[in-house]
């Protein structure tokens, strides 16, 4: 099942965005180690040929290119910590979660003093999109690299885009997840809109979909809302929240105003305090149908 014809790629986080990584990467004919704090997705992930390490050190020392896709800051300045404890030769680490510039650099530095190279390379798509390989990576922090690590980054997306300077990566998803945040709302408010006005909520999808409203978050998203079905999330309210606070502030910071934005991040609050935490983003229709008193007859669809 694991060929490693390719070469070998470690990755650190097997989560939604990690393990579909690791899985694509196996199924291209690469050699993955990989590892996760959870037991239940290492051994998920073992199923599909991931080999799976002992610890993130372990990985560095099975894999001189790793991928690290972890949900919160912490887990990266432990990471960057214990890899750069290890005394390892070289390593690359293409970081490709969305923190603040600031934990990034800070874990560039204790990599960069222990010999090894912090790449910022965060994603565009969902957990969905990234199955199938529909993602883009904005790469920075070093061309060189990035350049040979093509072949690596076509294993598990249709694009890579080198922005320069290490940060620019994560500048740029910033950018495309605002767009997300207030997409995915928008698409929501629509079918609220829809069944509020007596129209079925696939009627709804149908159409939207032919027409010039239509987005690619209202392809992903809105079928979930048409079913009222948010239990198999490919971004989870809980983890989104934190880029949503990553994206506000940047903003806040370099003073660009954001109203759309900022009045979208209320309604993923309020998904966040009704109980929505662990479900897919595109719950927040739940909340705006609770607002506007709709009331479905329809069973919900499994």
């Amino acid at each position: 099942m694991v060929s490693g014809n390719k070469g070998v790629v470690g990755i650190i986080g097997l989560g939604i965005m990690g393990g579909a990584f690791a899985e694509n990467l196996v199924a291209a004919g690469w050699r993955v180690v990989g590892y996760d704090i959870a037991a239940a997705r290492r051994k998920a992930l073992a199923r599909t040929g991931v080999v799976i390490a002992a610890d993130a050190v372990d990985v560095a020392r099975q894999a001189k290119t790793i991928i690290t896709s972890l949900p919160k800051p912490e887990a990266l300045a432990a990471t960057a910590a214990a890899i750069a404890k290890a005394g390892l030769p070289r390593r690359v680490i293409v970081e490709a979660s969305t923190f603040t510039i600031d934990d990034k650099s800070r874990a560039q530095a204790v990599l960069h003093k222990a010999g090894h190279v912090l790449l910022d390379c965060p994603v565009s798509g969902t957990g969905a999109q990234a199955k199938v390989k529909d993602l883009v990576v904005y790469a920075s922090g070093g061309s060189a690299e990035i350049k040979r690590l093509r072949p690596m980054f076509a294993a598990f997306g249709r694009g890579v885009f080198d922005l320069g300077e290490f940060g620019n990566g994560s500048r740029m998803k910033y950018v495309a997840n605002l767009l997300v945040a207030i997409h995915n709302v928008a698409t929501a408010e629509a079918m609220v809109l829809g069944m509020k006005a007596g129209l079925p909520p696939q009627t709804v999808f149908d159409l939207v979909k032919t027409g010039a409203g239509n987005s690619r978050i209202f392809e992903l998203r809105a079928p979930m809302m048409v079913k009222d079905r948010y239990d198999h999330p490919t971004m989870k309210i809980s983890v989104w929240q934190k880029d949503m606070d990553v994206i506000g502030s940047y903003a806040r910071k370099i003073k660009v105003p954001t109203p759309m934005f900022d009045a979208s991040s209320r309604i993923y609050e309020k998904a966040l305090k009704s109980g929505h935490g662990g479900e897919d983003t595109a719950a927040v229709c739940a909340v705006l149908e609770k607002m506007a008193g709709v009331k479905r007859t329809t069973k919900k669809k499994r």
